[in-house]
């Protein structure tokens, strides 16, 4: 299997972000860590070794990012909530400037999906929902969603705009609607998952703006743990 790393200080950020890369060809898919993660936990946790065959075959390339959870939503009590929010706008633009320009140089599939487990389940559905033009699709394994908490009570425009629980309900705008319907979001969760009334709740939303989702729960005991998403994972890319 193709495996790669890099590294490179981010213009965005100003800080160092590294990056693993996992196969030659097919889907790419930018794999967002779960909160404060880093971007071998997807090799370390057995998420790389769960669809390794897929990625051999060149059905799959995945590009599993570094976070900045610490320094945006987890970051200590004392950081202003406009801090918060603030980095997580530089991470996006790190995606979106520094990350993709690097995919495209290695990948040319017209598709693009976001995939990611718990927090890194919000991520991408934020990022996919943010930019249906450039995500096509979005896998989201016991995503969290409801996370408006960590912004300790600051409130803006940047803010709600990155908190697809608050920005789908009033989205009416058609060129969205229609890149939304044309795209292909997958929420799978589990029967003992803490998140799975809040995938329930957000697949309902999306479906009330017509937009297409394929809500899963996992039966036999299925949780909020690694070895559930290795076999999501492998059942879905």
């Amino acid at each position: 299997m193709n495996r790669e790393y890099h590294k490179w200080k981010s213009g965005a950020l100003d800080r160092e972000m590294e990056m693993l890369v996992f196969g030659h060809a097919g889907v790419p898919v930018v794999v967002f860590p779960t909160s404060c993660g880093r971007f071998y936990e997807f090799e370390d946790r057995g998420m790389v070794h769960a669809v390794s065959a897929q990625i051999k075959r060149g059905q799959a390339q995945l590009f599993c990012v570094d976070s900045v959870d610490s320094e945006s939503w987890y970051a200590p009590e004392d950081v202003p909530g406009r801090w918060r929010i603030a980095r997580q706008l530089q991470f996006e633009r790190y995606i979106l400037d520094e990350v993709l320009p690097v995919i495209r140089s290695k990948n040319l599939s017209p598709h693009l999906a976001a995939a990611g487990c718990s927090f890194g389940g919000y991520h991408a559905a934020n990022i996919a929902l943010r930019h249906p033009e450039t995500f096509t699709a979005m896998l989201s394994m016991g995503g969290a969603f409801d996370i408006g908490r960590f912004l300790r009570g600051y409130y803006d425009e940047d803010c709600y705009l990155n908190l697809p629980t608050h920005f789908l309900p009033n989205m009416s705008d058609p060129w969205y609607l229609d890149k939304y319907r044309h795209n292909s979001y997958i929420l799978a969760t589990g029967v003992q998952d803490m998140c799975w009334d809040e995938n329930e709740k957000f697949a309902a939303l999306l479906r009330r703006k017509g937009i297409p989702v394929q809500l899963d729960v996992w039966q036999d005991g299925a949780g909020h743990d690694w070895p559930w998403w290795q076999k999501m994972l492998a059942a879905y890319l």
